[in-house]
């Protein structure tokens, strides 16, 4: 159906066209020197030492798990209100995702609490999403970790460009993981990045990236090398010069777009104030959130589809950020229910309302009075 307003949109115009267009002028299509130079300004932007452009998110977080460690047997600390990759990273290698509640309804990222509770003799890693673009207690979850001696894998797949005790999301941990899906703050379409402080972590995701070889195919058709060897099982999660054109474009425009976003987040919380039955996580967040999502929690004992289904009705899309991982089929028998009760209340109640820089203040109104007609049609207590 045609939205009058949409979940998300992009920023392209006529310089990711143009750019585009050089790179496939330039018959150099696989990775090379634009790839070089986004990582390059990346890193610069994030404030870390080295930076990787990758094929999507979740090779990043792959990538990340990989170079920290992670092996079978091991068990990784993650949240279970996240998109699935996020557990998924760590079964790939082998290791057993262990699900950690959020802090409350008004801040629903990790607990740090719940994570030490969470802790034993397998423990490698905690990975941390930043939910909707807010930073997480880093600071709480760094010590713990430190404890323990586990590494911290940052999920900031939502945060690029957000930021919290004058670091930006990703540079926290021993490594941070970025997606360029399409709805995303920062958009090639697939895509994403990870990044490091740790030289010797660098050099793991180096050569995990691209089939474990020694030098890759550019550096071969610069003259630079002429042959190569094969030091790790590694995958092909290389990322394109189209990709890594597009995230240069994108890159300049970011800061840009979250100060839009930031706006927008503004404006929905001043028209949603004064309505008691709604919960608005985040109002009192440390921190500067990239405003990658605008989450709501509805009445309880809402019917959530009802709700949504008066939205569609009137021409605006919303959606449901995430059902728990832990509910999934796939991980049932790690356990959780019970041991993340704030995780399931607030799923149960979470609806994400659309944003991205593209909207006007006009459509923030359309979407709160659709919301505000769609809860007086079902009820809402």
């Amino acid at each position: 159906m045609a939205w009058k307003v949409c979940l998300s949109d992009i920023d392209f115009g006529r310089e990711e066209v143009d750019r585009v267009t050089e790179v496939l002028n330039s018959k150099w299509l696989s990775m090379g020197d634009v790839t070089g130079e986004f990582e390059a300004r990346l890193a610069e932007f994030l404030g870390v030492r080295h930076a990787f452009l990758v094929c999507n998110g979740t090779a990043a977080l792959h990538l990340a798990n990989l170079a920290v460690g992670v092996r079978p047997g091991d068990e990784v600390i993650v949240p279970s209100l996240s998109f699935v990759a996020t557990a998924n990273a760590s079964a790939y290698c082998g290791a057993a995702p262990v699900f950690a509640d959020i802090v409350s309804e008004h801040d629903l990222n990790l607990s740090p609490q719940d994570v030490g509770r969470k802790i034993g003799a397998k423990t490698k890693a905690i990975t941390v999403l930043h939910y909707a673009g807010y930073v997480a207690d880093m600071e709480a979850i760094g010590r713990i970790a430190r404890e323990h001696d586990l590494a911290v894998i940052e999920d900031a797949a939502h945060a690029p460009g957000a930021s919290r005790d004058g670091a930006r999301a990703g540079s926290f941990g021993a490594v941070g993981c970025f997606s360029f899906f399409s709805n995303k703050n920062l958009v090639t379409g697939e895509g994403g990045a990870v990044v490091t402080n740790d030289d010797r972590v660098a050099e793991e995701i180096r050569l995990l990236r691209s089939h474990g070889m020694t030098s890759l195919t550019y550096e071969r058709h610069k003259g630079h090398a002429f042959t190569y060897d094969v030091l790790r099982l590694g995958w092909n999660y290389r990322a394109s010069e189209i990709t890594a054109v597009l995230a240069l474009v994108q890159l300049e425009k970011l800061e840009r777009n979250n100060a839009r976003r930031l706006e927008l987040t503004q404006a929905y919380r001043r028209r949603l104030a004064n309505d008691e039955r709604l919960t608005l996580p985040f109002l009192d967040h440390a921190g500067r959130s990239s405003c990658h999502l605008m989450p709501i929690l509805l009445p309880a004992g809402t019917d959530r589809e009802r709700v949504m289904a008066g939205l569609r009705e009137r021409g605006i899309q919303s959606s449901v950020h995430y059902p728990p991982i832990h509910r999934f089929g796939i991980y049932s028998s790690h356990g959780g229910a019970g041991s993340l009760s704030m995780t399931e209340k607030v799923a149960e109640r979470q609806l994400t309302l659309p944003l991205h820089p593209l909207m006007s203040d006009a459509d923030v109104e359309a979407v709160t009075s659709a919301l505000a007609e769609a809860l007086a049609e079902e009820g809402a207590p």
